[in-house]
């Protein structure tokens, strides 16, 4: 007796359905201009507000452990004897089957948790590596449109071929979303073994990749991809449904015949995502709107107008002729400060004669000089300004900033200006994502931004189980005086633990702060390799030689999220992997990544933290100067830790109402990228 038949399946109308419902074959599209998305939902009326909370407070409290998945985890296990003891052509037999039933029918508990079982065992014998019981739960939690938190090394990468590889047998076009290239290509690398054995195709998109390439990949069943590649990808696609972009439009044009449209497009729709760094993609990447744009006419009396704006901005005086907001990163002209521009510019040409024309260049000038920093910001490469995405440590060599500011950065570094852009079609993260018809995710930091989660996506967060008990030794903080004292104090750590044979991580927040500790090591005697946005070809080498004896790493957050360092086995006998952290990043939950690269999936590793009075977070405090004075006592160090790590709060605080001001906006342009197939 077949499996199907074994387990019972429900019939085509059953109401047990615990996943994404999949049509047959003859309703899916003939033509990718029927692109099927979610409609945005409407904003929440206020009384509708505190039901919603009160529904995310019961689901996080009824999930909290993930308890209602046991049913399921028995069922799944309960398939193991049998399924274990089919061969190779067997396997193949049942899954044909069970790929022709989803093809046909929904997902009920019987189908989900034997699609389940059979994938498990296919990634036994392709991968050599079995699911085990926490990453039942993660797929699980995953497949029924939850965010699964699993601490750090608990194989999230495998876990999410559960849901992935059960979606992609019933048709359904799914995309694993990560945070980076480097991240998108390992993954489908080592995965792809498992999808082939199931007869699933898979490929990755990749940054310089070509639009018919693109095309080709989105085509297949599986697709790996960072966000920033999808979403310019969407808006790309946008930009060619222009004049088609409502429902009627489109089937009015497939009826047509338009078949050149048909082929200028490269996404099928928004069916599936699984997002890995669920909260780094969510959260910290979605404080700005993603923009795409176009060259306009390169004005030759615009070079002079920028190079004629940052030698007048330098000029300026601050708290005299302007105020700074650091927080916000925003520039505000005192009274002073515009009468000395008037003053100033009363001869430098026409474009100087609208009076708010000539404010707004100098703030964006002020700007190009004060909070954009050269290896911080940006990298001069090849004589061209190169924009660091702040939070995966990369380079993004083919965006720019909008509104003149990176042609004032050029003209700040005296390189060749680029051409204006124009915007011309932008989205935010939050009402992309919302767009999928099934969104899941999962990440090993999501416990600070969970109401988030829930609020804005209707995400709930389920805690998955570690499968092996952590094993990770905090050490005690340390506050240094000042940045020559906390580099001496990173060599004497780095010397410590190299002397047992260790290897060593120091994460740090800058290319250029990376060098300085590089540096220091270098002073000390001590051999070091750097992974910033200047070695970002060597990344994999880099990664793969970490983990051996004497290895020291100095790292930004290149190897923050999703790097997996392959412990040696004298370094595992040693005490594993032991991450310093230099600095505090703007949340919590990214120390807590970069402390994650140690003591993954039961190995032994250790985490501390050095800071310094110098750095960011007192730097501009009023009270910077008494900390100096108590900071020789143990309180005082105390309280100025507490004092940096209240800021840090604060900060995440501040981020999470932009995030929430930007929603609103984007919401209020509502029809803007209104392509959604609300009819089909």
């Amino acid at each position: 007796m077949s499996d199907l038949a074994t387990v019972g399946l429900a019939p085509h109308n059953s109401s047990a359905a615990s996943g994404p419902t999949v049509a047959g074959p003859s309703r899916q599209p003939t033509s990718i201009l029927l692109r099927p998305e979610q409609a945005l939902p409407r904003p929440m009326r206020w009384f509708e507000r505190p039901y919603h909370q009160i529904k995310g407070w019961g689901g996080r409290w009824y999930w909290r452990k993930g308890r209602p998945l046991d049913p399921y985890i028995k069922r799944i296990k309960g398939h193991d004897e049998r399924v274990g003891a089919y061969n190779d052509a067997q396997l193949r037999e049942a899954v044909a089957q069970l790929r022709s039933h989803l093809l046909c029918r929904a997902f009920d508990r019987d189908s989900l948790c034997l699609a389940f079982a059979l994938i498990r065992e296919v990634a036994g014998r392709s991968l050599g590596m079995r699911h085990f019981e926490s990453q039942l739960r993660g797929g699980l939690a995953m497949f029924q449109g939850r965010v699964a938190e699993m601490a750090t090394g608990e194989g999230k990468t495998l876990t999410a071929t559960l849901p992935v590889a059960a979606a992609a047998l019933a048709g359904i076009p799914v995309h694993i979303i990560t945070v980076n290239d480097y991240l998108a290509a390992r993954d489908a690398e080592e995965m792809t073994p498992l999808y082939e054995w199931l007869g699933l195709s898979v490929g990755c998109i990749q940054q310089g990749m070509s639009k018919d390439e693109r095309r080709d990949i989105y085509a297949l069943d599986i697709v790996y991809c960072t966000n920033k590649e999808l979403v310019f990808d969407y808006l790309k696609d946008y930009l060619v449904l222009k004049g088609a972009s409502a429902a009627m439009h489109r089937h009015a044009e497939r009826l047509k015949g338009n078949d050149q449209m048909d082929q200028q497009l490269m996404l099928r729709g928004l069916h599936f995502a699984i997002v890995d760094e669920a909260d780094s993609v969510f959260m910290d990447e979605a404080r700005t709107p993603l923009i795409i744009s176009g060259e306009t006419h390169h004005n030759e009396g615009q070079e002079q107008v920028y190079q004629q704006a940052v030698v007048l901005a330098r000029q300026l005086q601050r708290d005299t002729h302007f105020e700074q907001q650091d927080m916000r990163r925003q520039i505000q002209l005192t009274a002073k400060g515009e009468a000395y521009i008037d003053q100033a510019s009363a001869n430098l040409g026409a474009y100087w004669v609208g009076r708010i024309r000539r404010y707004e260049i100098i703030r964006q000038a002020l700007t190009a000089l004060i909070f954009f920093e050269r290896d911080r910001h940006y990298l001069v490469r090849d004589g061209k300004v190169q924009i660091i995405d702040s939070h995966t440590g990369r380079v993004m060599p083919d965006r720019t900033w909008e509104r003149g500011l990176h042609q004032l950065i050029e003209t700040k570094e005296g390189c060749e200006l680029t051409a204006p852009r124009e915007t011309l079609a932008k989205i935010s993260y939050q009402n992309f994502f919302r767009r999928y018809h099934w969104l899941a995710g999962m990440t090993g930091t999501a416990r600070e931004v969970v109401g988030e989660f829930w609020k804005i996506y209707n995400l709930p967060v389920v805690d998955i189980p570690t499968h092996h008990p952590l094993r990770r030794q905090h050490y005690p903080d340390t506050l240094c005086a000042t940045d020559t004292d906390k580099q001496a104090c990173i060599a004497e750590a780095v010397a410590r633990e190299v002397a047992l044979g260790r290897s060593v991580l120091v994460g740090s927040s800058t290319v250029s702060s990376s060098e300085l500790i590089g540096a220091a090591l270098a002073e000390k005697g001590l051999q070091c390799r750097l992974l910033n946005a200047k070695q970002d070809a060597e990344e994999a080498a880099l990664i793969a030689a970490a983990g051996q004896p004497g290895q020291v790493t100095i790292a930004t957050s290149m190897a923050g999220r999703g790097t997996d360092i392959k412990l040696h086995s004298d370094v595992h006998g040693a005490g594993g992997l032991h991450v310093i952290l230099t600095e505090l990043q703007e949340a919590s939950r990214i120390d807590r990544q970069l402390a994650g690269r140690g003591a993954r999936f039961g190995d032994p590793g250790s985490v501390e933290l050095i800071v310094s009075m110098d750095d960011e977070w007192l730097q501009r405090t009023w009270y910077r100067h008494l900390l100096v004075r108590v900071s020789r006592q143990r309180w005082g160090q105390r309280l100025a830790l507490f004092l940096m790590r209240r800021r840090q709060a604060r900060l995440q605080t501040q981020h999470s109402r932009l995030r929430q001001q930007l929603l609103k906006v984007d919401s209020r342009q509502g029809d803007i990228l209104a392509f959604t197939a609300e009819s089909i």
